[in-house]
């Protein structure tokens, strides 16, 4: 059976599901919520599974350090043993944004950004930053965000494409597009004043000091008003909404709890130390690479490429600085120096996306196709978007393949119908088709 009708027939099903509306509790939060459809544990773990490397490339990929990986997984692991769903397959990451943000997918897959992490001063507040986003897996939080609008659409669509026939990049586009809407989806009040309340009953079981908790919303609290005139905690504002209530919340729950039995508390600090000690060696460099995009964007290139290049002085084993320098420089026309940055961010990075589509077009400016494919395959398998789909296109049709090249430009026109790419990638569908034959 066609892809396509599998996918109509999944939808008349949803369609008919959701006219039984009906509520279950929730047994963590002992909560009623609306259940449109059903979405079981080994579902909710294939959705975490499909979208979490793809949530990572969306967030900058891995951050480099896989000593601080190590360590940041084995302190979630440890807070998520006394959780409420202990045999999910917990996996938590570091990825390279510098915005202060932490999030959860369903199934139990966590990430930290290095600028949050970066603005942490010990173990117990990063235990109860990934003690929260556990609250918000084991509280089902995405799952309830899945059973509403496009999340509903989307979410089982790339359930249904499980072990489908069909066009494995254009799936992945659209798990793309679940995950991008998954990172960005608000919680309520509710719900992050429960996934406080479970961060910090994991925090004493794991024997941590549960005042972290507080000293995270402290920090949280000062940030608020810098929050308003542009500081970059924006988006964890946005999706996490913050308080002053929900601070005194967890102050008074605190308080409520019977002594907590504090272990090792002065050797995590050390431990903490020691794993962010390149974060801390790092944070000037990128500060100056943020001050760059920021002035690429007010329209001051030949500045921020001098910003770019002071930060890449100051940390040269930084894939990202690399990449974003080689870029600027790529948009400047300094061609040969893009391409020294871009193959030694791939260099150092051989599994980001970013730096991999942006050698791979400057070598198809180069009219260098062979090269230029390599490097667009490889940024499609790490993270398949509309623009790599498009520049796979135009290579394979000035190499003289038309039908791969249809094959891509359709992936486009499908997606993204309303865009300038999906518009151009039609009008290349329709004279390729005439030149060609519709056979093609």
């Amino acid at each position: 059976m066609h892809l396509a009708i599998r996918f109509h027939h999944i939808v008349s099903l949803l369609l008919i599901m959701t006219l039984l509306v009906s509520c279950a509790t929730n047994p963590v939060t002992g909560r009623q919520e609306l259940s449109l459809v059903k979405v079981s544990t080994e579902q909710e773990v294939e959705l975490g599974r499909k979208t979490f490397p793809v949530a990572i490339q969306q967030s900058g990929g891995r951050y480099p350090d896989e000593a601080l990986q190590d360590y940041v997984n084995a302190i979630g692991k440890r807070l998520a043993q006394g959780c409420e769903r202990p045999d999910l397959p917990f996996q938590f990451a570091v990825v390279n944004d510098s915005t202060p943000n932490a999030f959860a997918l369903p199934g139990g897959q966590i990430a930290i950004t290095r600028g949050l992490l970066v603005n942490l001063t010990n173990e117990e507040q990063l235990a109860a930053v990934l003690g929260h986003e556990i609250g918000h897996v084991t509280a089902r939080h995405a799952v309830q965000g899945i059973n509403r609008g496009v999340l509903l659409d989307l979410g089982m669509t790339v359930l249904a494409s499980a072990g489908a026939d069909g066009d494995y990049a254009a799936l992945s586009l659209q798990a793309g597009q679940l995950t991008a809407t998954l990172l960005d989806r608000t919680y309520s009040r509710t719900q992050e004043a429960d996934a406080d309340r479970l961060g910090i009953n994991y925090m004493v079981i794991a024997g941590y000091d549960p005042q972290g908790a507080v000293e995270l919303q402290e920090f949280f609290s000062r940030e608020v008003e810098g929050w308003r005139s542009g500081n970059q905690l924006e988006k964890l504002f946005r999706t996490h909404p913050f308080s002053s209530d929900r601070l005194k919340q967890n102050r008074a729950y605190l308080a409520s709890l019977p002594s907590a039995t504090i272990t090792d508390k002065a050797h995590r600090t050390t431990n903490f130390r020691r794993a962010t000690t390149r974060l801390r060696d790092t944070r000037e460099a990128y500060a100056r690479h943020d001050k760059a995009v920021a002035l690429e964007r007010q329209g001051h290139p030949r500045d921020a490429i001098v910003l770019y290049l002071k930060a890449v002085t100051t940390a040269p084993n930084e894939a990202l600085l690399r990449h974003s320098l080689g870029m600027a420089q790529l948009r400047a026309g300094d061609r040969i120096a893009a391409k020294r940055q871009l193959r030694q961010a791939v260099l150092l990075d051989e599994n980001d996306y970013q730096s991999r589509l942006g050698l791979g077009y400057l070598y198809q400016l180069e009219a260098n196709y062979r090269r230029a494919l390599l490097h667009l395959r490889a940024a499609q398998k790490l993270l398949p978007t509309t623009r790599g789909a498009y520049l796979l296109a135009e290579t394979f049709e000035k190499t003289g393949q038309p039908a791969a090249a249809l094959g891509y430009y359709r992936q486009v026109a499908a997606q993204e119908p309303q865009t300038t790419l999906g518009q151009a990638a039609a009008a290349r569908i329709a004279q390729l088709t005439e030149s060609h034959g519709a056979a093609q």
